[in-house]
């Protein structure tokens, strides 16, 4: 009877132990790298700056089929991203990186692009001005073949941290490589436009 309870004791201990040990390994704080596949996009998601790495997609002379309405962004299950409040109220678009006009052809694929992970902080005058019209060329281009795009964000070492711990990207690199191979690199810093999109352009690195 005394070895009975003593096995009992032990099994019951042995289980306390394992639970314990698996509490603490539920939360492992954000992450550095979340790599995510949409289907129309991939994205290298930064939870500790609540901003993308970078994004990669291709544009292929999709039809427009439908509009985007009143869409917002949504967040994403299983993801830290910003939100909102990032937003509210300041100089800074919900700019988006994989285009929503590029994969406007159907719904699914449109409600794809209003994922906050597809999200970056862009200052107002760029994501509305010369961000907006080198899309449009890109669009346009990709009648003679399709062109993969990767953004990356680029952060200085002393990049702007907003009060809710949003990291404000310093610029935008936009690598193009067409059909043929050639490749077309831009370089955006995230601040207010004064030139052409086309000035824009810089090495491909």
């Amino acid at each position: 009877m005394i070895k009975k309870y003593i096995y009992l004791l032990f099994i019951l201990l042995f289980f306390s132990c394992g639970e314990d040990e698996n509490v603490g390994k539920k939360y492992k704080g954000p992450r550095e790298i979340v790599m995510i596949d949409k289907g129309i996009y991939k994205v290298s998601y930064n939870e500790i700056y609540e901003q993308p790495n970078w994004i990669e997609y291709t544009v292929s002379n999709r039809p427009k089929n439908v509009d985007r309405g009143n869409k917002d962004f949504y967040l994403e299950s299983g993801v830290h991203t910003s939100n909102d409040a990032d937003y509210y109220k300041n100089e800074w678009d919900k700019g988006h990186l994989a285009p929503a006009a590029t994969f406007s052809d159907s719904e699914e694929n449109l409600n794809k692009t209003f994922s906050f992970i597809n999200c970056a902080m862009q200052i107002d005058n760029l994501n509305r001005g010369e961000w907006a019209q080198l899309e449009q060329q890109v669009r346009d281009w990709s009648v003679n073949g399709n062109i993969s795009v990767k953004i990356d964000l680029v952060f200085a070492a002393n990049h702007e941290i907003r009060n809710s711990g949003v990291h404000i990207p310093t610029g935008f690199w936009k690598n193009l490589t067409f059909s043929n191979g050639d490749q077309t690199c831009y370089y955006f810093p995230n601040s207010s436009t004064n030139k052409n999109w086309d000035k824009y352009q810089a090495n491909c690195n």
